[in-house]
């Protein structure tokens, strides 16, 4: 028995994918437009979108929330995760990035799933809250600017329900995060948010070393 996470070189990391994520062609195809973008690295990888929405299963979510959504993969994801009748708000500022999504949204038949609302997040998570959705979500995905982690996720919770999921990305950002030379205002806002929330007793915690670190809050 391993006492630590195995560390995974592009040989295992490899087999890995060809043993357990179960693709589609329109997640392919999404996959393989974002790599052609510069900002491609945004991206979440294939295994993490998985394990993403097989959360969303397990705790039955009907109704999400994603903070930032670059191309729409998570989205996607999440949506098709979802129940027919249920819904992502998909909160970005980029029409050019998202309209790339949309395609691919649509491919999937998922479109109709996905409220897209371009404004800045903490405007629309603020608006969310001011028209009653407290405790009306199940599920959120942090994505987007690492400067405003705490906002967003201090929103999300309001709007998760009691036993409500809330996913934070890049949550280790490279390795950064112990680097005391970098001093970025990202990954200082990381380390920070990280800090914040090993003591926040109104959620229980897990980070997980997939992608760039994925932290899990669940709502007590």
């Amino acid at each position: 028995m391993a006492h630590r996470t195995l560390t995974m070189d592009d040989r295992l990391t490899n087999y890995l994918l060809s043993v357990s994520v179960r693709d589609t062609p329109v997640h392919k195809a999404l996959r393989e437009k974002t790599a052609t973008l510069d900002m491609a690295r945004m991206q979440i990888a294939p295994d993490q979108a998985q394990f993403m929405a097989l959360l969303v299963k397990l705790i039955q979510a009907e109704y999400a929330i994603e903070v930032g959504t670059f191309t729409g993969y998570s989205a996607l994801v999440v949506a098709e995760a979802l129940p027919p009748h249920g819904q992502v708000i998909a909160c970005d500022v980029s029409e050019e990035w998202t309209a790339i999504g949309r395609r691919y949204w649509r491919q999937a038949g998922v479109e109709r799933k996905i409220d897209l609302r371009l404004a800045p997040a903490r405007q629309t998570l603020d608006a969310l809250v001011n028209e009653g959705g407290a405790g009306r979500f199940d599920f959120a995905f942090i994505d987007a600017d690492k400067e405003n982690q705490q906002h967003y996720f201090e929103y999300c919770l309001d709007l998760v329900r009691t036993g409500g999921l809330i996913a934070i990305d890049n949550t280790l950002w490279g390795g950064s995060v112990v680097d005391e030379a970098d001093e970025q205002p990202s990954t200082v806002a990381i380390r920070l948010f990280n800090q914040s929330l090993m003591a926040d007793s109104r959620v229980d915690i897990s980070m997980v070393p997939i992608g760039d670190g994925l932290t899990l809050a669940l709502k007590r």
